[in-house]
């Protein structure tokens, strides 16, 4: 099953970027799509998804922010995230899907904590 890696969590001022990495290997062999959630204590939120063949889609109310590409690195998505706000400090979490239950999977998620 692929076992995907967030990183690149970290700690900003508001106004800050971040870029977080998501690593799954078999992502891109295996046709597996790859979103990125966002949990804040109980709540959580769908941020973005890049589909199996490389189409980006981000929430609305983030996209001016935020972007999603598949990184330069194989097997990797990147979530860009710019002009930061304390409202986006939360775990982010990357999931994958896909028609193979090798696809369904959850990373550890990594934290993001944005002071004002």
């Amino acid at each position: 099953r692929i076992q995907p890696v967030e990183s690149g969590g970290g700690s900003v001022q508001a106004g800050g970027s971040l870029n977080l990495t998501c690593t799954a290997p078999g992502l891109t062999s295996r046709s597996c799509e790859l979103d990125w959630y966002r949990h804040t204590g109980p709540q959580r939120q769908w941020v973005a998804t890049i589909s199996k063949t490389g189409y980006p889609n981000v929430k609305t109310s983030l996209s001016g922010r935020f972007t999603i590409a598949r990184g330069q690195e194989k097997d990797t998505v990147v979530l860009r995230m710019t002009n930061l706000s304390p409202d986006d400090t939360a775990m982010y979490f990357c999931e994958t899907t896909g028609t193979s239950a090798f696809c369904d999977s959850q990373g550890q998620g990594t934290q993001v904590t944005v002071s004002s």
